[in-house]
């Protein structure tokens, strides 16, 4: 229930906070809008609560604060403020005025004294700040879609003055706290689901819904915690808002150990990613994203460029340039043949693939035209199959991503297996039915990852298929080939049928009977009445 009373609390705050931009500006662009100010929230709130623990102070906190920081007040000592804004700056990276936290902001909206200048030079000096460990780099156009001149805001500067201060205001109610971290990846998900199909954009391509993440991260760490070395990399090539990659360091026994790496094409979305890696708490040092096209130039190239777990949602059936140069590339050379131009699904796959350690696991969600196609794709999965790289195919229901209804499965690769076969689990009929979309339950999640740690036979549900299986089978994958769901129909006793039809007929002559009679009776009453 309380889980239940934070989320519609979330959903009523970005609502209003939305109700101020829609008709404004498409979804996706006043998306932006409200991830950015929520995030600038958290950071301020993060600057009084590390002052709150330096000076022992757990009321009026933004009074203090302001006191601290103000030569004027504390002339007699300014070793107090220096010492202050050390340590902030020491445990955050970062420095936030008392005139430009948003809390301070609010109240100047209440007041009626809010400029946009006011937020856009707050805005403007965190991304430049430099402080310590953390390079300029870090912060360097974080905010960039948050344009606080824009006309769709207000033609005049008082509307968009207003439209701003609205926005805040609104966004102001969110509990940061009650999110246990992820409010921004909450919000997220929110603004997807309410808002994507405003847009037009297919937003929800840019992030991996939880039940999802939950089976990768569970599944790509299983082998770590059975004795191997722990997991110490990440790397996330489509990387979206960076919810999968979050995921997978939540289920390592020691995430303060894990750098996380990812690239995004889409400069929007790789802020996103940058802030919601933040808002978790990951250090600048290790945190290395990277906003540009995986498939067109290979990153990273320095080391480390192996990392122990990959993990992957990548844009389905893209468009790609296969020119006949890729071919040489060493992420693609091994396989004989290059991804069509118009479905870059295994491209992305060995890209990931050719950045996994040795001893690492890789985790994709893929369409399932990569289970079947022939030519070209048909060619890379014989090879993939041949040198025993794929270890299991879990398919899952249809419509479960806020991008596309279509059915999706996760491939779970490895450079060195145990075993030499592949399970198959059709987990495509397990779901809850939520509004529009369909959801994994947390007993449909635990199914899933039980059934691959046992890798076992299920009846209608999980196959190991054995190399000379898959070969029988012309190296097919799809997983009706191997999993046979079908049901049939109950046997129809034929004698029981026509006895039973027997004594229909009996029960309409009766009744037949019964009627004539009664019609006749009612024509004799209604001579003699006549006579």
């Amino acid at each position: 229930m309380e889980s239940k009373n934070r989320a519609s609390s979330l959903e009523s705050s970005l609502w209003s906070a939305a109700d101020v931009l829609r008709g404004k500006m498409d979804a996706s662009e006043y998306k932006n809008y409200l991830l950015g100010l929520i995030f600038y929230r958290f950071l301020s709130e993060k600057v009084l609560s590390t002052f709150s623990v330096w000076a022992g102070i757990d009321h009026d906190i933004e009074k203090y604060y302001a006191e601290y920081l103000d030569p004027n007040f504390l002339l007699e000592d300014m070793a107090m403020r220096d010492d202050t804004v050390e340590y902030i700056e020491e445990s955050l990276g970062y420095l936030i005025e008392p005139d430009a936290l948003y809390s301070s902001l609010i109240e100047k909206i209440k007041n009626h004294q809010f400029a946009l200048d006011d937020l856009a030079q707050a805005l403007h000096d965190l991304e430049n700040s430099t402080i310590g460990q953390r390079s300029a780099q870090d912060f360097a156009g974080l905010f960039a879609d948050v344009d606080l001149s824009s006309n769709k805001l207000g033609n005049s500067l008082q509307q968009r003055n207003q439209a701003i201060s609205d926005t805040m205001l609104a966004l102001n109610n969110i509990d940061l706290t009650a999110h246990n971290g992820d409010v921004l990846g909450d919000a997220y998900e929110y603004l997807i689901a309410q808002f994507a199909s405003d847009s037009g954009k297919k937003a929800g391509e840019f992030y991996t819904p939880r039940q999802v993440s939950d089976i990768i991260a569970q599944i790509v760490t299983y082998q770590r915690d059975q004795g191997d070395a722990q997991i110490k990399s990440i790397y996330d090539p489509a990387v979206g808002s960076g919810s999968l990659l979050l995921n997978v360091g939540q289920h390592v026994e020691n995430p303060s150990l894990i750098s996380y790496h990812g690239q995004e094409l889409n400069t929007t979305t790789f802020n996103l990613a940058r802030m919601n890696l933040m808002l978790h708490d990951v250090s600048y040092e290790d945190m290395h994203l990277n906003n540009g096209d995986t498939l067109a130039k290979d990153w990273p190239t320095d080391e480390p460029y192996l990392f122990d777990a990959v993990v992957m949602n990548p844009p389905y059936s893209a468009q790609w340039d296969n020119s006949d140069k890729r071919l040489s590339d060493p992420r693609f050379r091994d396989y004989g043949a290059l991804a069509p131009k118009s479905k870059a699904d295994f491209a992305f796959l060995l890209h990931g693939f050719y950045h996994l350690e040795e001893q690492g696991t890789m985790g994709i969600v893929l369409p399932h035209g990569v289970l079947f196609r022939g030519a070209a794709e048909g060619k890379i999965r014989q090879k993939l199959l041949v040198d025993n790289r794929i270890d299991a195919i879990i398919g899952l229901p249809a419509n479960i991503f806020h991008s596309t209804g279509i059915p999706t499965l996760i491939m779970i690769l490895k450079k060195h297996k145990r075993t030499n076969d592949v399970l198959f689990i059709d987990a495509s009929n397990d779901f809850e039915k939520d509004k529009n979309q369909n959801r994994l339950t947390e007993k449909n999640i635990e199914k899933i990852v039980n059934s691959y740690k046992k890798r076992q036979n299920v009846d209608k549900y999980a196959h190991v298929a054995s190399m000379d299986e898959i070969k029988a089978n012309d190296y097919n994958l799809n997983i009706p080939r191997y999993v046979d769901t079908f049901e049939a129909e109950p046997e129809i006793d034929l004698a029981q049928v026509k006895e039973n039809l027997a004594d229909i007929d009996q029960q309409i002559a009766e009744a037949t009977t019964a009627f004539q009679a009664l019609e006749a009776q009612l024509v004799s009453t209604g001579s003699q009445q006549e006579d």
